[in-house]
């Protein structure tokens, strides 16, 4: 007998067409907020100084490296998707392909992370690590 309500097991290109919309919406809810942080300029610069000086927190820095992150997958992913639609044997190299773009995101996510929150490991541990 089947079970009844269990978990789609689905293998490593669902999980990437997953990835794709979770990081895409992320980078639409940015824009959003971006979009109305900077507008606040034009009804008050001081409201828009204080959100500014908000965002110089730790916290912030690691969520930017999450950006990042996002917008490299979501790119990355979606040249991959272009290839897959496109290319007549991308339908055959579509799992090489994405772990390509998982293994270039890591190659390019380490450093980046680094440089990006080296800043606020000083800060908060008072010397380079």
């Amino acid at each position: 007998m089947a079970s009844v309500g269990t978990l789609y097991r689905g293998d490593i290109s669902m999980w990437s067409w997953v990835a794709q919309r979770i990081t895409g919406v992320a980078v639409l809810f940015f824009l959003y907020v971006h979009v109305l942080d900077t507008a606040l300029v034009r009804v008050s610069p001081a409201a828009y100084d204080d959100v500014i000086a908000s965002y110089k927190t730790p916290l912030v820095n690691f969520m930017e490296v999450g950006l990042v992150g996002a917008v490299l997958f979501h790119a990355l992913n979606g040249l991959r998707v272009i290839a897959v639609d496109f290319w007549g044997k991308g339908t055959r190299y579509q799992k090489q392909m994405l772990w390509t773009i998982v293994a270039v995101w890591v190659l390019i996510m380490v450093p980046a992370t680094y440089f990006m929150t080296l800043h606020t490991i000083q800060a908060l541990f008072g010397s380079t690590p």
